[in-house]
């Protein structure tokens, strides 16, 4: 593809507005972990889709919250940063006719920095359209969007259209990513986030936010097998034994959950060993937040 337009995009919004869902959709592939979990994104991941002669480099941030321990800072100060230096801002809403605090902030930001925005009104698929109009006069009265575009991440409707929208922000000039790459995570990478992805899809209340993952082995044999070892860290030995469950069982149906998305994701069979460690408190130490992965850009 001959490539004529390429430039950056950042996807920002409150935790569980659908980013991670979003990205996925534009992408055609599952590059971040989605659950109805919110904070679920911790670090800045980079999407990158080739359409039209255009290379969108979407950057998908973790939901902008109040923090509360020193890697909620770090993810509010990666969304904070990622909304600099980029060519457009896509500021993605719930279709709620009143703008809250997180919303408000992200609103001032984009005002401060002149970056072109355009606000998506997303999971138009839970509501009324009658509703949209005014979730639009209320956010169109706080801003002067370049565009307001309601979608549903989830199944997909208005994609094409946002793209072809977001077309025109893109600078004249060269891709900035080969052809063939779709995310900057390295894969080793994104099977960490698959299995902590079925932390929280199968753990209830504080637990997994309070998880990290660290994959310790990441190989292929000569017969394609791909050997993976993962350590699951914890801040409870409360919490350890609820994550392994009765006999292993939690730990087994985690483990094979994630082994299946993993085969998925990389096109070949996976053999999975995991552990799991008490790490007290990791959320408020920094050389462990550094440790997971967790780093300032």
């Amino acid at each position: 593809m001959d490539i004529k337009k390429s430039g950056m995009i950042a996807i920002v919004g409150r935790p569980n507005v659908g980013k991670s869902t979003l990205t996925n959709a534009l992408v055609g592939e599952k590059i971040a972990i989605v659950t109805n979990k919110p904070q679920t994104t911790r670090n800045r991941i980079c999407a990158v889709v080739n359409k039209n002669g255009c290379q969108y480099v979407f950057l998908d941030t973790p939901g902008l919250h109040k923090a509360r321990t020193r890697l909620g800072d770090y993810m509010v100060k990666v969304v904070r940063e990622s909304v600099a230096d980029v060519d457009a801002v896509l500021l993605l809403v719930e279709p709620i006719d009143h703008i809250g605090g997180p919303e408000a902030e992200l609103i001032q930001r984009i005002k401060s920095l002149h970056v072109p925005a355009v606000l998506v009104i997303n999971k138009i698929d839970t509501v009324e359209k009658e509703k949209l109009l005014s979730v639009m006069q209320v956010y169109g009265a706080a801003h002067d969007f370049a565009a307001i575009l309601p979608i549903s991440a989830k199944n997909g409707e208005g994609v094409d259209e946002l793209l072809e929208l977001l077309s025109q922000f893109l600078p004249e000039g060269p891709q900035l990513f080969p052809e063939d790459m779709i995310t900057d995570q390295p894969e080793r990478q994104i099977c960490a986030e698959i299995l902590r992805e079925k932390l929280l899809l199968c753990l209830d209340k504080e637990i997994p936010h309070g998880t990290a993952v660290e994959l310790t082995r990441f190989s292929e044999r000569e017969d394609g097998v791909v050997e993976l070892d993962a350590t699951i860290y914890c801040e409870k030995a409360s919490h350890k034994g609820i994550i392994i469950g009765k006999g292993g069982a939690m730990l087994k149906k985690i483990s094979s959950l994630a082994r299946s998305d993993m085969e998925r994701f990389l096109d070949a069979k996976v053999f999975l060993q995991t552990w799991v460690k008490v790490k007290e408190n990791w959320r408020d130490n920094l050389n462990l937040i550094h440790n997971f992965g967790y780093r300032d850009e």
